[in-house]
């Protein structure tokens, strides 16, 4: 059943007559127009729900790609995989959610450009934390934002190679996702044997407590199962 508001219709319509110009014209106000005129919206509602033009439509695919990953994440049989070839699997279904490189590709650009900068760095963040909500998450404090933070390097990286990556299904990006993510378990392990020395505890008490205070999305007051990590 569609559950799916007017105005999530609306904004799907035009998205999806967007993607067809955007191999051409990128994300921009280009794209928006034809995109009014082929879905034959409005032009002030879709001025009201992509404000912004181009960058609004950019992060509108973005944020369409994170749900089709939670949807096959959903249908997936996950349980029998380790933690990290969970974090895998939905890196890879959120890449397989996307239509054509080329959209991915000029989103790149887009969000490359200082003034769309924080856009991009936000939509990464968003979908780490997805990635980590959905996988049941429950860390707290630094934890919370250093596993968002470390994901969505290993995402960004992943996305740039996947990019150049003409290999047959792609097994070039699966590798090189793999080694990237045993570069985390990596840090991973080294992080705790550190948190375990009492000497570097006390040396990094100072710094640790300047993190906690940094302005970043705070983690959720409560959450629901155990902790785990990478």
């Amino acid at each position: 059943m569609d559950t799916r508001d007017g105005n999530e219709k609306t904004r799907d319509a035009i998205l999806d007559a967007a993607v067809m110009h955007v191999p051409f014209d990128g994300w921009s106000e280009t794209t928006l127009r034809a995109a009014i005129r082929d879905s034959g919206v409005a032009p002030g509602l879709a001025r009201a729900l992509f404000p912004r033009g181009g960058v609004d439509l950019a992060l509108a695919y973005h944020r369409r790609g994170d749900e089709r990953m939670l949807e096959k994440a959903a249908a997936a049989d996950l349980g029998a995989l380790r933690y990290s070839e969970r974090v895998a699997a939905l890196i890879r279904f959120r890449l397989e959610a996307v239509e054509d490189k080329e959209l991915v590709r000029r989103g790149s650009t887009l969000f490359s450009l200082p003034q769309h900068a924080g856009d991009g760095a936000r939509a990464l963040w968003g979908t780490a934390d997805r990635i980590w909500t959905a996988l049941g998450d429950s860390s707290r404090d630094l934890n919370w934002y250093t596993k968002r933070a470390t994901l969505s390097a290993v995402y960004a990286a992943t996305v740039l190679y996947w990019l150049g990556d003409d290999t047959p299904g792609h097994y070039a990006t699966w590798e090189f996702l793999d080694r990237r993510i045993a570069d985390v378990l990596r840090f991973e392990k080294m992080k705790t044997e550190a948190q375990r020395n009492p000497l570097l505890r006390a040396v990094t008490a100072g710094p640790r407590m300047v993190m906690r205070r940094v302005h970043a999305p705070a983690p959720p007051a409560d959450v629901p199962g155990r902790s785990s990590r990478f």
